[in-house]
């Protein structure tokens, strides 16, 4: 059955719109052009399939094209109902990628569509969050004899993989594209700092300057929400729960405070911690009125909806994207995108130039692990380092950089215990 006729999107119509996107997105990836080339000239791939579960946007799609050009039959889902984008999704089905997704979906569809992309019986899957791999280690356990391994996106994925690890229940090798350092360094960092404020700012149409941005958690995420609004003008406050990053976070001219006091103070909150319940009843009682809550971690369980709703007399949209919680005293509160990654679901993500040397990393992680997956454990497994550096390599020639290298004298230096 052809990708068109199994596939199921919003409008097949919108496909011309979503071409334009995806093919913007290629002219900025030169490092994902690059490994295309390989991938198109090795095939490694052939005769396989892949099952993608990422953010369905324009860049991801690039990723998808890269993949079915190492010969894969490709099949992809959405990893959020609102990050979705139907002309992306259309213009994939017009290229031969089978696609199970659509904007906003009820939760029941969502979930049948990430079932529906197992039932291809992929041999290889990309995750993000680890949607996938919950369902083949619970439900769908019939799906996962095939697998030959995966990779997995983000910090909340390679929790919920560790945690299978640990207890022995791990069925495949997945490679933690996460923990690369061209992933967290750059995507984590500059990614996440410049989309999360691209979603708020063209959400809210409201300052920065001035305000008091409460930033929860200080991981690579955080740095890089906290760094943006420093340079947007805000007063930042950062919550912790560890105690070293506390200090980073002081270190780097914020203000350090428990949620409590930090709840008291903020104008805009922005969690970033891939945990629940960070924000919760206690702390909206002492919000200011006209507080934003966003979240920037991957699922809308950082701060607590129902608890805020509890405390609600109503609730409306106010502004697309925008829930206004008004509260028995009168206050209002504000919930953008539902709770759900602001900078996905009322953005466009992460700059093209970002996410290229991320799916870069995606693209030959898989390849590493359809390489090796004979030999390596049902484990997670690490980005190999000679990837991260081929990565950054290329990037750095598509931006016309040259570095130094080692002489052979300095190699023999470094490797000897002597001063000579």
């Amino acid at each position: 059955m052809s990708a068109k006729a199994h596939s199921i999107i919003a409008n097949p119509a919108l496909a011309p719109e979503g071409k334009l996107k995806i093919d913007w997105v290629n002219a900025h990836m030169p490092v994902l052009n690059r490994v295309r080339e390989q991938f198109e000239k090795e095939q490694p791939f052939k005769g396989l399939k892949v099952a993608i579960c990422l953010h369905l946007e324009a860049k991801t799609a690039y990723l998808a094209k890269v993949v079915q050009a190492g010969g894969a039959d490709v099949t992809i889902t959405g990893s959020n109902p609102l990050s979705t984008q139907d002309d992306v999704c259309a213009a994939l089905v017009e290229d031969g990628i089978t696609v199970f997704a659509k904007y906003n979906p009820t939760p029941e569809e969502y979930k049948s569509l990430l079932i529906r992309t197992l039932e291809t019986k992929p041999d290889l899957i990309i995750d993000d969050g680890g949607d996938l791999v919950t369902i083949l280690h619970s439900e769908r356990q019939d799906l996962a004899g095939q697998i030959r391994g995966g990779a997995e996106e983000t910090t909340t994925g390679i929790i919920k993989l560790k945690a299978l690890q640990k207890e022995g229940q791990l069925k495949f090798p997945m490679v933690a594209v996460n923990d690369a350092y061209c992933k967290y360094l750059f995507d984590n960092r500059y990614g996440t700092g410049q989309s999360v404020w691209d979603g708020i700012n063209r959400t809210t149409n409201l300052m920065v300057a001035g305000k008091t941005v409460v930033v929860v958690g200080y991981g690579w995420c955080g740095k890089g929400v906290a760094m943006r609004a420093k340079g947007l003008g805000a007063q930042v406050v950062v919550t912790e729960i560890d105690p070293i990053r506390a200090v980073e976070a002081y270190m780097d001219g914020f203000t350090v405070l428990p949620m409590l006091k930090a709840a008291k103070v903020g104008d805009f909150f922005i969690t970033v911690t891939g945990n629940k319940d960070v924000i919760r009843g206690e702390h909206y009682k002492v919000m200011k009125n006209g507080a934003l809550l966003s979240n920037a971690g991957h699922f809308d369980v950082e701060f607590n909806k129902p608890e805020l709703a509890a405390q609600s007399v109503s609730i409306r949209t106010v502004r697309r994207n925008i829930e206004e919680y008004k509260l028995s005293d009168g206050r209002n509160i504000y919930v953008l995108a539902e709770g759900r990654l602001v900078n996905l679901a009322a953005g466009d993500g992460h700059p093209a130039e970002i996410m290229d040397t991320t799916f870069a990393l995606q693209a030959l992680s898989l390849k590493y692990v359809n390489d090796k997956y004979e030999e390596l454990d049902k484990a997670v497994v690490n980005v190999p380092y000679e990837t991260d550096q081929q990565v950054a390599a290329i990037k750095l020639e598509s931006l016309g950089i040259a570095i130094d290298r080692l002489t052979e004298e300095q190699k023999a230096y470094l490797d000897s215990w002597t001063d000579q």
